[in-house]
């Protein structure tokens, strides 16, 4: 799978593997043809790749799961779903149908099938990986299944040789009023349905919406309920394979630098993460000075938020916290000069003497002003993603860095966005089902979206943004620039006043 130039295994130890004791027992080494756009992903890839091909394609599979998964914590429609997907499947993920005679055809179909299977060896590990992993490829395979080109979606369903039994017309016609019933009166002759039978453990789905005749152990499945059965199908076959590959794990025998790789995959499930340039284009309109971040504040992310409270009642933050907040005010656009300034001013209780000693040199260090190692190319520090702030330094007594959605209470963190202006008792409830279901990333959403519900909405009506613009916010940054764009529509373009944001800073 890894090119042998990047393995480390002892050449003589290679030789006398006993590939047996490994995952795949026949260790052919071969591109695949990929015949058809959907995948059962029944045969694992075996051609070379490199390692940042193996890296670069998890983390984009996981962009788009993670983002499925949020649609469906936010229970969108599936119209809605496909239509906020789309974009950023064609981003991400693409996959041409064979029609199209794209040239990248095999290239985004190998990505697919390659990805896949990586995050099936990172999320096989325990039960509650493997169970949100089936749930969200699950939905990925119904969103592409029911995209697919009529043919071609036929073609491949006739190639995975499905054991289903189909009914005779002598069955129809014993039980054509229980299969009336089970359709709804649909349809009004029924010589003109094809049925299959299968086991009912295959059709939980329609089993439980009354949609099939049951006898006998059997579900007598309508042909227009095709769908259901082949993600049903789905299912099936990637919950099985889950639990052959989460018993394989311990014996597998892959290159040393694999392993972190597959923990900060499985990690970031938790919150997807998501990279911030450390120099990036300022954003038009936007003034970013010391003396206008109490302004600016109000468009900070509730992290950001605290430590900015924070600073202002007790004139200090400790370590963690000035490097969390520090980078935050690099990665928007604020300037090393003005950032300096703006610690200066904030550390109102020391003296010039004691503010140079103690607290100058980390700036101008988060900056890439001085040190070296990280800092050798003079780009300093990348702002931390949520990812960062979730899971490394938990905030102790008297810190106020970290994520409130995850490190306060549920009667602090409720009492911090009631004090930064989120009075809405169906939000907080809301807040607190995240909280409590450990899905920050979501809750902070939830904020945002009530934060700026009219401007979403008036962006969603015109047209202005797509769903790439609109998609889960998974970096404290990227919650400013989108804040900040949306509290300012159409500033500088026809003399509008800004929109006003519904979330204010209190002094």
């Amino acid at each position: 799978m890894i090119r042998q130039d990047f393995a480390r295994i002892d050449p003589k130890r290679r030789s006398n593997v006993d590939f047996r004791k490994k995952q795949f027992a026949t260790p052919t080494y071969h591109n695949l043809e990929y015949k058809h756009r959907l995948n059962f992903y029944t045969v694992p890839p075996t051609a070379d790749i490199t390692l940042e091909q193996f890296e670069q394609w998890a983390i984009d599979r996981l962009r788009v799961l993670a983002e499925l998964e949020a649609c469906s914590f936010r229970n969108r429609s599936p119209t809605e779903t496909a239509a906020h997907m789309k974009p950023l499947l064609d981003k991400y993920l693409p996959l041409s149908s064979s029609s199209s005679n794209s040239p990248s055809l095999q290239a985004e179909r190998q990505k697919d099938h390659y990805s896949h299977f990586i995050l099936r060896l990172a999320f096989a590990s325990t039960e509650d990986l493997r169970r949100r992993f089936s749930r969200v490829e699950t939905a990925l395979f119904r969103l592409r299944f029911q995209a697919d080109d009529v043919r071609e979606r036929m073609s491949f369903v006739e190639g995975l040789s499905l054991d289903w039994e189909v009914v005779t017309e002598d069955e129809k016609r014993e039980f054509g009023e229980e299969l009336k019933a089970a359709g709804g009166g649909y349809p009004k002759r029924i010589e003109e349905e094809s049925y299959f039978k299968v086991d009912w453990e295959r059709v939980p789905e329609l089993v439980e919406s009354r949609r099939v005749f049951l006898r006998g152990g059997r579900a007598y499945v309508p042909g227009r309920e095709q769908a259901s059965m082949v993600v049903a199908e789905f299912t099936a076959k990637l919950d099985r394979a889950l639990e052959l590959t989460s018993r394989a794990l311990p014996r597998l025998d892959e290159d040393d630098r694999l392993t972190p790789i597959l923990t900060h995959l499985s990690n970031n499930f938790t919150t997807p993460d998501a990279s911030y340039p450390t120099t990036t284009a300022p954003i038009p309109g936007a003034e970013i000075t010391a003396r206008n971040i109490d302004t600016l504040s109000a468009s900070f992310p509730l992290c950001m938020q605290n430590l900015h409270r924070s600073l202002r009642r007790d004139a200090h933050l400790k370590h963690y916290g000035r490097l969390q907040y520090t980078l935050f005010l690099k990665g928007i656009g604020l300037n090393l000069e003005e950032c300096l300034l703006f610690w200066r001013q904030g550390f109102k209780k020391i003296t010039d003497d004691t503010f140079n000693k103690e607290y100058r040199y980390n700036v101008r260090h988060a900056y890439g002003d001085v040190g070296g190692d990280s800092n050798r190319r003079g780009n300093g520090y990348s702002a931390f993603s949520c990812q960062k702030i979730l899971t490394e330094h938990p905030p102790g007594p008297g810190e106020s860095h970290g994520c409130p959605y995850r490190h306060f209470s549920v009667d602090n963190l409720t009492a911090l966005l009631q004090q930064v202006g989120v009075k809405d008792q169906e939000v907080l409830r809301g807040v607190k089902e995240d909280k409590e279901k450990q899905k920050f990333h979501l809750a902070c959403n939830r904020v945002f979206e009530y934060a700026h519900k009219q401007e979403i909405k008036k962006v969603k009506d015109d047209g202005t943004w797509g769903a790439n613009q609109l998609e889960t916010i998974v970096h404290p940054n990227e919650y400013f620039k989108r804040s900040y764009l949306l509290k300012n529509l159409g500033k500088g373009q026809d003399g509008a006043e800004p929109v006003t944001h519904d979330v204010k800073m209190e002094d």
